[in-house]
C-alpha cells in the first residue's frame, strides 16, 4: 500500500521559497549593492580589506547581499594568482561574549583534529591563537559576524579590525563584516569601536510592496508552474510584506504557506483566499513563537502594553507604560526591573514585530523619544499569554477577548485608577 506519491501540480521547485536559496541575481537592492561592492574592492586590488557594518530590520536581504557578493568576489579573486581570499561566516545568534566568538573562529580557521575548548582559557590567550593561526592562514581574510548584535561585550569588534595597526598581525589581511538588525547597536558602541567597525557603513531600508513584488515574482518563476498562482496573489503577498516591516522573508514564507494550502486541498490555482488563510496561520505562530520566548516580565510588559492600547492609550512612552507594568509586577509577586531594563523589553518586543515603534522628535524642549503601540492582532497575542493573564488577572479592557468558557470565574484586578 503506497501512502506517499509525488505531487508536482503545483510546484516545480519549491526549495526556490526556502531561506537558504540563493537566487541568480537579487533584486530590489541595487543602490545598496553598488555601495557594497564598491567597500569590498579593496579585496580585488590586493589592499587591506574595508571593515563594514551593516543595518537594517530583519529581511531586509543584509545577509543575502553578503552571501551574494562574497560568493561573486571569492569567483572573481579567483582569476588573479596574488589574491589569496578567505571567508569566515559565523551567525552570532546564541553567541553572547567576545570569548565565544574569538574560540569559534579559531576553530573555524583549524583542523578537526586541532580544535580547543569553548572554555577554560583567558581570553588573552585565544587571541593569541587567533592571531596565529589567521598569519598561518595569510593571504584576506574576510570575517563575517551575522546577528553581531547578540554580543554583550564589544573586545572581539574593537580587536580584529585593528589587529594589524596593533602589531597582532603580520601576513594576514583580515577586514570584518558586521551584520545587524538592531538599529540602536551602532549607538551603543564606544567611539574606539565604532571608528573603526563602521569604517564603511550600509543601511539596508524596508522594501517597499514594489521591490517585494519582484523578489516574489523571480522566485515564484522558479518555484511555481505556469498559471498556477492567480494575478491578485503576488501583488497581495507583496502589499502584506510592504505593511509587515518591508520583511521580504515573510513574504515568500506567506507565498509558500499559500501554496501549500492549495497543494493540500488540490486546487489548480493559488488564490486570493489560500494567501488570506495562509497569513493568518503564519501570523498565529509568529505572535506564538515569539512571545513565548519572552522572559516573565517581557510578558508583564507587553500585557500592560496591550491593556493601555485597547484603552485608546497608545501610542505611548515607556515612562507611560511603567506604571501599568509595576501593577502587574506587584501582582505576580515580582520586583519590577528599573526603567532601562523595561525599556529593553519593549525594544524586543518591536523587533519581535509584535509592537510598532514611532521616534519622535520635538527639538530642543522635548528632545527625542520614542513611541509604542501594538501592531498585533489583539486575540491572537492574548492566545499566547493567557497564563500571564491568570497569574496576573484578567483586567476590564480585555475580559471581552477571553474566552468565558475556558476561564471559569477569572481573577480580577482592583484599583486599576492608580495605574
Amino acid at each position: 500500500m503506497v501512502l506517499f506519491e509525488r505531487d508536482n501540480d503545483i510546484y516545480r521547485d519549491r526549495d526556490a521559497l526556502r531561506e537558504d536559496y540563493q537566487p541568480e541575481a537579487l533584486v530590489g537592492r541595487d543602490e545598496e549593492l553598488q555601495t557594497y561592492q564598491a567597500a569590498l574592492q579593496p579585496v580585488i586590488n590586493g589592499e587591506q580589506p574595508n571593515n563594514i557594518f551593516l543595518y537594517g530590520k530583519t529581511g531586509v536581504g543584509k545577509t543575502a547581499a553578503t552571501k551574494y557578493l562574497l560568493a561573486h568576489l571569492k569567483d572573481d579573486a579567483a582569476q588573479y594568482d596574488d589574491i589569496d581570499l578567505s571567508v569566515i561566516f559565523l551567525n552570532c545568534d546564541g553567541l553572547t561574549s567576545s570569548y565565544q566568538i574569538a574560540t569559534r573562529l579559531v576553530n573555524s580557521l583549524r583542523s578537526e583534529a586541532n580544535q580547543i575548548s569553548t572554555t577554560g582559557y583567558p581570553l588573552a590567550s585565544v587571541y593569541e591563537m587567533l592571531w596565529e593561526d589567521l598569519d598561518d592562514r595569510g593571504g584576506s581574510i574576510l570575517v563575517v559576524l551575522d546577528e553581531i548584535d547578540h554580543v554583550n561585550d564589544d573586545s572581539i569588534l574593537y580587536q580584529l579590525p585593528r589587529a594589524r595597526a596593533n602589531g597582532d598581525l603580520d601576513v594576514a589581511k583580515v577586514g570584518l563584516i558586521g551584520i545587524s538588525n538592531d538599529f540602536s547597536f551602532r549607538d551603543d558602541l564606544s567611539p574606539k569601536v565604532k571608528s573603526s567597525l563602521c569604517e564603511q557603513e550600509i543601511h539596508f531600508p524596508a522594501y517597499n510592496a514594489e521591490n517585494l513584488r519582484a523578489i516574489l515574482e523571480q522566485r515564484g518563476d522558479v518555484a511555481f508552474h505556469d498559471g498556477v498562482l492567480s494575478d491578485e496573489v503576488i501583488p497581495l503577498c507583496a502589499a502584506y510584506g510592504a505593511k509587515d516591516a518591508g520583511d521580504a522573508r515573510q513574504s515568500i514564507d506567506l507565498l509558500m504557506k499559500a501554496g501549500d494550502l492549495a497543494r493540500d486541498e488540490e486546487t489548480a490555482t493559488i488564490t486570493e483566499e489560500h494567501v488570506r488563510r495562509g497569513r493568518r496561520a503564519l501570523e498565529r505562530g509568529r505572535i506564538k513563537e515569539g512571545i513565548n520566548g519572552l522572559t516573565e516580565h517581557g510578558h508583564l510588559v507587553l500585557y500592560a502594553l496591550l491593556t493601555l492600547d485597547l484603552e485608546g492609550e497608545a501610542p505611548l512612552r515607556s515612562r507611560d507604560v511603567r506604571p501599568r507594568y509595576t501593577r502587574f509586577a506587584e501582582l505576580a509577586n515580582r520586583d519590577p526591573l528599573v526603567p532601562r531594563r523595561m525599556r529593553d523589553h519593549l525594544s524586543e518586543l518591536a523587533m519581535l514585530g509584535i509592537v510598532s515603534v514611532t521616534e519622535r522628535n520635538e527639538g530642543r524642549r522635548g528632545g527625542t523619544y520614542r513611541e509604542y503601540a501594538l501592531d498585533m492582532d489583539v486575540e491572537l497575542i492574548l492566545s499566547a499569554m493567557m497564563e500571564t493573564v491568570e497569574v496576573v488577572g484578567v483586567h476590564d479592557s480585555v475580559a471581552p477577548y477571553v474566552d468565558a468558557d475556558a476561564n471559569a470565574e477569572p481573577p480580577t484586578l482592583e484599583d486599576f485608577s492608580e495605574v
